[in-house]
């Protein structure tokens, strides 16, 4: 998950190319002539930061997002880092980035070769939804295989794209309507680039993966994608919604101001004017209950387009979406994510484990509570206190409370609800340049270990004197997402790979994708049925913000 630094910087350079700069490639666009230059470490061609839509700004910036600007000279799409406001402090960022309030731009990567109609990709950026980057992990790799055109984008964070209050100017869900602008804006335009707007596939990582969950069932979406790979990342996480916004809205606001408010226009009106600095400087990643506030949320119907109109739990259960193939998966040791924490955490678990319960659970009482707390507990840490001979368990709490659950129970839904076209993987590589877990000699992956294989690497850092093996594993997963994003099959009939059949009932079966590729039964079946039964007791369904006539205490 993913953010950042502050240096505020102007956008819209227009000129022509300087004569010491690489070759050039002219796209002509309805907003205007685009100009990209090639990239000559992967011999493809860049073209970055093209704004798909523009951020409204003052008391209506939490509204959807508005057409883009059009330009009449030559638009130059250079690399000007830009990145939407967010916590600097969340340490994630490799380079400077150019944080800015108008941030909703797009990147183009296109192979050098005279096909056309070519399948399309966009990578949603993960983060938690309070912080990343559309270039957090480029896709050039991918683009180099002549196969597939990449986009990268931006959208809104935070509560700059996730405050949902119910009202006018706070309707909810302006990231995940910018998502959709973008999807709108790869329809109209990338056959300009020689994309194909009809064999698009979206793709995410972290929440970048849960938005790609929610673009499968959201009713303003539909039709603007082919296909989705999610890694990491569910509709349903615990992070990835908001079960009661205008409570989430009350505590949010409670870390960034020593103000009390008493009803919902004051509470909006401290929103619309508090400036983006004070905005972005509350710490919420490291909650104990994975819950960070500001998310996707279900929203007030106010006469205009929603995103997301019910929960994903009972949409999902109708079956009222388009079913389009997926690959979905996450990785063995998600939970390696909670790990910096594990040495504050531990003491705390054992003297009140309750407050590490996921946040979407509900209780009637503390005392149930407490029972239910106990119980998970001993699923996972027996009578042993939790210390450093339980830190594998300590993972495995994580990795199902945060990622995994999460996506098995969307699978299960999906399979439920007809779609008969899902992947499931369990990715597990590892090298002997994984380190260990503290107080362990045992190796794993950690969160979004695939994404950093099947892209450049997140932070766009660069390996250098990769294992023979690392190399071999790396060709292996592009091979596998590619003839996804192409033929909607990790592995087609023609290929040499291993057989790999939908999953069924009971998450099987799925791959293992490690060191060498393994079909297998019943992905995590006994934690996920543990679960299970836990989540259908005191699951808190999330609702939409009540109206200030009926909301007028908080």
């Amino acid at each position: 998950m993913c953010s950042v630094v502050v240096v505020i910087f102007a956008v819209l350079c227009c000129g022509a190319a300087s004569s010491e700069q690489p070759p050039a490639r002219l796209v002509e666009l309805p907003q205007g002539p685009v100009r990209g230059y090639r990239d000559t470490e992967y011999g493809i061609y860049a073209f970055y930061d093209i704004p798909y839509a523009k951020a409204p700004t003052g008391a209506d910036r939490y509204k959807g997002p508005l057409p883009p600007p059009v330009w009449s000279e030559v638009f130059e799409a250079v690399d000007r880092a830009i990145m939407c406001p967010q916590n600097e402090k969340f340490e994630l960022l490799p380079d400077k980035r150019t944080m800015q309030e108008d941030c909703l731009t797009a990147s183009v990567y296109v192979p050098e070769t005279k096909e056309k109609n070519l399948p399309v990709v966009v990578y949603i950026p993960g983060g938690a939804y309070i912080a990343g980057w559309g270039n957090l992990g480029t896709p050039k790799n991918l683009v180099t295989s002549k196969k597939v055109i990449a986009v990268t984008f931006n959208h809104r964070l935070g509560a700059h794209g996730f405050l949902c209050l119910g009202t006018e100017n706070a309707p909810g869900n302006a990231g995940m309507k910018d998502q959709v602008a973008l999807l709108r804006w790869v329809k109209n335009n990338i056959a300009k680039f020689g994309g194909n707007p009809d064999e698009v596939t979206i793709a995410g990582y972290g929440s970048g993966s849960s938005s790609v969950d929610l673009l499968v069932i959201s009713k303003l979406a539909k039709n603007l994608f082919k296909r989705a790979i999610l890694e990491s990342g569910a509709s349903i996480a615990v992070y990835g919604l908001q079960v009661d916004p205008i409570k989430s809205a009350k505590e949010f606001a409670s870390l960034i101001t020593s103000e009390h408010f008493e009803d919902l226009d004051d509470l909006e009106n401290f929103y619309k004017t508090v400036s983006y600095e004070q905005l972005s400087s509350a710490r919420v990643i490291t909650r104990r209950d994975s819950n960070f506030y500001m998310a996707p949320c279900v929203e007030r119907d106010l006469g205009e387009e929603m995103f997301l109109d019910d929960s994903p739990v009972d949409i999902l259960r109708s079956g009222n979406f388009k079913k389009v193939p997926m690959l979905y998966g996450f990785a063995s040791m998600e939970g390696l994510f909670r790990m910096p924490l594990f040495d504050h955490w531990k003491n705390f678990m054992n003297s009140k484990f309750s407050d590490f319960l996921p946040a979407d659970l509900k209780f009637k009482s503390e005392t149930e509570k407490e029972q239910v707390a106990e119980r998970v507990k001993r699923f996972y840490f027996g009578d042993k206190l939790i210390n450093e001979e339980s830190v594998l368990a300590y993972i495995d709490y994580f990795t199902d409370t945060i990622f995994a659950y999460a996506s098995l129970k969307s699978v299960k839904l999906q399979i439920e609800a007809g779609n008969n076209q899902i992947y499931l993987y369990e990715y597990t590589y590892y090298d002997d340049d994984t380190p260990a877990v503290p107080y362990t000699n045992v190796r794993g992956a950690r969160h979004c270990a695939q994404t950093d294989i099947v892209l450049d690497g997140l932070f766009n850092k660069t390996r250098i004197d990769i294992s023979d093996d690392l190399e071999t594993h790396t060709k292996v997963m592009r091979e596998i997402w590619l003839n996804f994003m192409t033929t909607g099959m990790p592995v087609p009939e023609d290929s040499k790979l291993p057989t790999w059949r939908p999953v069924g009932a009971d998450w099987s079966p799925y791959m293992s994708l490690g060191k060498t590729l393994e079909l297998k039964d019943s992905l995590l079946k006994e934690r996920a049925l543990f679960w299970d039964d836990i989540y259908e007791k005191y699951y808190f369904n999330p609702i939409p913000p009540t109206s200030p006539l009926e909301h007028t205490e908080l």
